[in-house]
């Protein structure tokens, strides 16, 4: 039997306890057992996805954490805190995290280290923005992002990780990368994985992901999932999403 598609939302800077309880409740109701789905929440509401949603086959996780374990590291979240609240994969290395707080490659491979020997699955995002795409950069940039995590992580950690490719143009601006561009990159990343000795790595499409294209771009070759943004804040919408994935 096929792997299911993995189906990750990531509901960035966004929700309230009253919001969160009625999307998490449908998403509950409505799932189905077969379905591969998770939600990456803000940390203030890690306890309330972990109560909600127990029992169900929909996972969730933080959309970032810290590097260390525990010390003098003001505001900053541990991996083993995150486990704490059950939560199975955390999002490292999004592109916003990279151009808004300075994260660069090696900050980025030391989380997916950190998230995998918590016992989570790391989500490690790459991707090229506009000015790289258009300078024809876009191989160099993926591959050299993922090339830094394989380079710093563990045997096991390479094992559990998974890969989102994100074109930083396509994020949250409703302009989705084409099936030919989406198909390139993937299959360039699966290359790379395999030849680094990693098969088997869930690779997953993000950027303007929505019910009207996901089954288009879920459909393509070595896409195994999606990060879905905007689209993960609206429960019919994300649904119609999981539903696209089971086709």
């Amino acid at each position: 039997m096929a792997t299911a598609k993995y189906i990750v939302g990531n509901w960035k800077l966004h929700g309230n306890a009253q919001e969160n309880a009625a999307r998490l409740a449908a998403l509950k109701e409505r799932c189905r057992p077969d379905d591969a789905l998770a939600v990456c929440v803000p940390f203030p509401y890690l306890a309330q996805a972990q109560q909600a949603l127990q029992g169900s086959t929909i996972g969730w996780g933080a959309q970032n954490v810290s590097e260390h374990a525990k010390g003098a590291f003001t505001g900053e979240v541990s991996a083993a805190m995150l486990a704490d609240f059950g939560c199975g994969c955390a999002i490292v290395g999004h592109s916003e995290r990279r151009s808004l707080y300075g994260e660069d490659d090696a900050t980025v491979a030391r989380k997916a280290q950190a998230v995998a020997e918590a016992g989570m699955t790391p989500i490690v995002c790459v991707g090229e923005t506009l000015a790289e795409r258009e300078r024809g950069e876009t191989a160099q940039v993926v591959t050299r992002q993922l090339a830094a995590v394989l380079a710093h992580v563990s045997a096991e950690t390479k094992r559990r990780l998974v890969i989102a490719y994100e074109p930083v143009w396509a994020i949250g601006s409703g302009r989705a990368a084409s099936e030919e561009d989406v198909h390139e990159v993937h299959a360039m990343l699966r290359g790379q994985l395999e030849q680094a000795g990693v098969t088997g790595t869930r690779l997953l499409y993000g950027g303007s992901v929505k019910a009207s294209n996901a089954g288009a771009l879920l459909n393509i070759a070595d896409v195994d999932g999606a990060l879905v943004g905007g689209a993960s804040l609206d429960a019919e919408e994300f649904l119609a999403i999981a539903q696209a994935a089971r086709v």
